[in-house]
């Protein structure tokens, strides 16, 4: 009897220890934003309205997440039609040819509180680089009119644009070599 008890409680942890969470981008209150300064005096912004994003955790602290997002680079807006035309051009993103930006992580590390260093590799333009961004755990709670349970995330970081070959033609006096990034994201768990 006693081995059966014993062989039950270790094929429930086994179990429990593969146990995974996903949770997904919720379009309606997520953003992907990016900023970049131009002529040196002011600062351009924009987003990327096309997004999904799915985090997977075994841990309710994310501590152990994986975060997944693709953006569709046509999906580009920073408010003027003529300067989304021109971004989507060979002259910047060339969307014809590399039309979607992913991002996978290869790390998500608490780092005090409800900070998290997050590392993985960015791919756009044909060229793919690791970064490391920021993520403030802003909490989880119940959606009331859904019923279900979601967390917010506010994470930030910066690029380097001639790190991917955007805009190779535009001195950093003209448009700033450093990007920031910024995504205000809610995520539902399944």
């Amino acid at each position: 009897m006693k081995k059966i008890i014993l062989s039950a409680a270790a094929f429930l942890l086994l179990a429990t220890a593969g146990f995974s969470q996903t949770w997904n981008w919720d379009k309606a209150h997520s953003q992907l934003i990016f900023g970049i300064s131009h002529l040196s005096i002011s600062e351009i912004d924009g987003t990327f309205s096309d997004v999904t994003a799915r985090i997977t955790s075994s841990k309710d602290d994310f501590s152990d997440a994986v975060v997944e997002l693709t953006a569709d680079v046509n999906s580009i807006n920073t408010g003027n039609e003529q300067r989304n035309t021109h971004l989507k051009s060979p002259d910047f993103f060339d969307a014809a040819k590399f039309g979607t930006l992913t991002f996978k992580s290869t790390s998500f590390k608490k780092a005090g509180g409800k900070k998290y260093e997050v590392t993985g590799d960015l791919s756009f333009h044909g060229i793919t680089k690791p970064v490391t961004l920021t993520a403030i755990l802003n909490g989880t709670t119940v959606n009331p009119q859904s019923k279900k349970t979601v967390a917010g995330f506010k994470v930030t970081g910066t690029i380097k644009r001639s790190d991917f070959g955007i805009a190779a033609g535009f001195p950093a006096t003209m448009l700033g070599d450093e990007v920031a990034l910024n995504a205000n994201a809610e995520f539902v768990k399944d």
